[in-house]
């Protein structure tokens, strides 16, 4: 039975909870897959879906294929949305969209949710509804899908967010919680090594920041490498004056966005810390300071100036 699970790497009391729920055919009507992003959420739930879609009946060999591609009758895969010019657009469509707000799951999205299962499947045994960033929901939205939860009919709903504090009570009181733990460095190095991504092992601040997410790691390192290489290589050492550490602000704030000038920060924290851990006290609460200015919508080469400032009189022991 955990033979669809076989490339969840690092699940195993995922695995088991949920192979035991099949062999024992107590499958419930909604799960919680509870954990950080990049563990395995999205992958165990694909791999439960397929085995809920074929149960009791004859495997279709393209299966895995039709789940992945998320064009399966029998399954609808709700993604959180961008609201762009009157229509709703999926996040993984969005990459060519100004974004000036985050992305949600919305009203519209679960009142689709209580259409798709008003009709009975049309090939598979039960239908499955997946619904990505549950905690993305807005209060009317998770109210809805409260509803949908109490009479799901011949289906299985499969709720995926960071923990059960990320969503309303009463959503998860109507939920079996399956939980999706961090990797050890034994499994996210089999794992990065299976997505041909092992010279992400080789940027030990970016394991650092991935804290047990393989999918953490990678999206870190490839936001690593669309830093320019020679911005990086200046901010791995202090400013050696004022007028340096004015000139790396306009850097920064020339070459990246906000969001990538908030992972920077988090990236250097742990940079100046592995490098640098006698000086590591007195330098970080400067970036961790200028991260809580970006957030408030600061000027960003203004937060940039007086940090590099910062950090530069407190190397010369000022």
């Amino acid at each position: 039975m955990a033979e669809p699970f076989a490339d969840l790497v690092g699940q195993q009391t995922a695995i088991a909870l949920l192979c035991r729920a099949v062999q024992q055919q107590r499958v419930a009507p909604a799960y919680l897959f509870a954990g950080p992003e990049g563990v395995g959420r999205r992958l165990g739930a694909e791999r439960f879906t397929e085995i809920l879609l074929t149960r009791g009946t004859a495997s279709d060999p393209y299966l895995r294929r039709r789940i992945h591609q998320r064009n399966h009758p029998d399954l609808l895969w709700v993604e959180p949305t961008y609201l762009h010019q009157g229509r709703l657009v999926p996040v993984s469509q969005a990459q060519a969209l100004k974004r000036k707000s985050p992305p949600q799951i919305r009203l519209e999205q679960i009142r689709q949710i209580a259409q798709f299962l008003s009709r009975p499947p049309l090939e598979a045994p039960q239908a499955v509804v997946v619904v990505e960033a549950a905690e993305t929901m807005a209060e009317a939205a998770a109210n809805g899908l409260l509803k949908t939860l109490e009479e799901p009919g011949q289906a299985t709903l499969i709720l995926l967010a960071p923990g059960a504090q990320a969503l309303l009570p009463t959503l998860v009181s109507r939920c079996q919680t399956i939980p999706f733990l961090r990797l050890n460095i034994t499994d996210m190095t089999r794992v990065l090594e299976q997505l041909g991504q092992g010279q992400v092992l080789s940027q030990p601040q970016v394991l650092a920041l991935a804290q047990g997410s393989p999918g953490t790691a990678i999206a870190a390192y490839q936001q690593l490498q669309a830093i320019p290489a020679d911005l990086l290589g200046s901010l791995h050492t202090l400013p050696h004056n004022l007028r340096e550490a004015l000139e790396r602000g306009r850097q920064v704030t020339k070459a990246l966005d906000t969001e990538a000038q908030l992972w920077l920060l988090d990236y250097l924290q742990q940079w100046y810390w592995q490098t640098y851990p006698q000086h590591s006290g007195a330098w970080l609460p400067h970036l961790e300071q200028a991260k809580q200015y970006l957030r408030r919508f600061v000027q960003p080469r203004l937060v940039w100036e007086v940090t590099m400032m910062a950090l530069w009189t407190s190397s010369q022991g000022v």
